[in-house]
């Protein structure tokens, strides 16, 4: 049985709205930025681009979120020292590099450098976030990253801080010319990747769709799909958007809470368009008509249908962590 310690519990509320409910926008992206800020020039965008861009979707979108995922290059302390940052509003940093190293069909995840665990609880954040990529059917490097995801994990206890882990399967070389064949392995994908991770001492999984709606659009197959990703999840379980269309996600976001999901942390279905415009006055608007428009919407149907993520956790067999009148001689 797991007791969430008072650390943990205290990022989780930070993290949640006072339903339990977690609706995250996610800015921590870099590489995948750069190229959209400049498709055919990405070097060409600069530290104050990327930053800058950063701030004004924090700016705007911070106040509706119940956190934010900032990375700590270009985000997370820019935000709070430029005051775009509610107090209210939860922090969740990063700690992976961004892209990965090793060959496509063998993906390793990298830590930033010199960056570290303490350092994210030592700036006030609410939680650590760790992306990786992961084909379970591929065991020895699923052993590698499952090694990885341990590591961190005693490191966030000991730190009290919860931790947040993201895990985005991936086409093999033999599927990518083939799309329909991974589609076809993906609810596969998605299920072993949860039953593998959760067992582990993290806090939140943040889960891909498990299954793709471009080939499968039975919605009471993808509903049983989340139902079982909630059954076998350890942890409670929020959905990413993985870069899709925000009409798609929008869906997705309905159907994984009415099956069990606690939230969902969007990132580019709700602002990646906002990019493509050309001068700051237009991204600008964008941000504050669409994009405001499209959190405040999933944000709605979370709210009416997602499980708070408390009653994921007791339902899991957790408790709560007890407290003493002499609990602090040993904390």
């Amino acid at each position: 049985m797991k007791t969430l310690s008072i650390g943990k519990m205290r990022g989780l509320q930070q993290i949640s709205n006072s339903k339990g409910i977690i609706t995250v926008c996610a800015m921590d992206h870099r590489d995948s930025l750069r190229r959209q800020l400049s498709e055919g020039n990405p070097d060409a965008v600069s530290y104050d681009d990327m930053v800058n861009f950063k701030m004004e979707m924090c700016r705007i979108i911070a106040p509706l979120a119940s956190a934010i995922l900032l990375d700590p290059i270009y985000g997370a302390a820019q935000a709070i020292a430029s005051w775009v940052l509610p107090g209210s509003t939860g922090l969740l940093v990063s700690m992976e590099k961004s892209g990965y190293v090793g060959q496509s069909n063998a993906r390793i995840t990298e830590i930033i450098p010199e960056w570290t665990i303490p350092k994210i609880k030592k700036m006030g954040a609410s939680a650590v976030k760790l992306l990786i990529y992961f084909r379970p059917d591929i065991k020895d490097i699923a052993a590698k990253q499952i090694s990885l995801v341990a590591g961190l994990a005693d490191e966030c206890i000991q730190e009290d801080i919860p931790f947040l882990v993201e895990a985005v399967s991936y086409p093999l070389e033999e599927e990518k010319s083939n799309p329909e064949e991974f589609a076809r392995k993906k609810s596969d994908l998605v299920l072993e990747t949860a039953r593998q991770l959760t067992c582990l001492p993290i806090d939140i999984f943040k889960a891909e769709f498990p299954a793709d709606i471009n080939y499968e659009n039975n919605e009471a197959k993808l509903a049983a799909y989340c139902r079982e990703l909630s059954r076998i999840s350890q942890v409670p379980w929020v959905l990413l958007s993985a870069g899709i269309g925000y009409v798609q996600f929008k869906k997705q976001v309905e159907i994984a809470c009415k099956a069990g999901a606690s939230g969902f942390m969007a990132g580019r279905a709700l602002w990646q368009e906002a990019t493509k415009e050309h001068t700051a006055e237009e991204r600008v608007a964008f941000l504050k008509n669409t994009t405001v428009s499209r959190f405040k919407e999933i944000a709605a149907i979370a709210d009416k249908y997602a499980t708070p993520w408390w009653e994921v956790f007791l339902a899991k067999g957790g408790k709560p962590g007890m407290t003493s009148e002499e609990w602090y001689r040993n904390y």
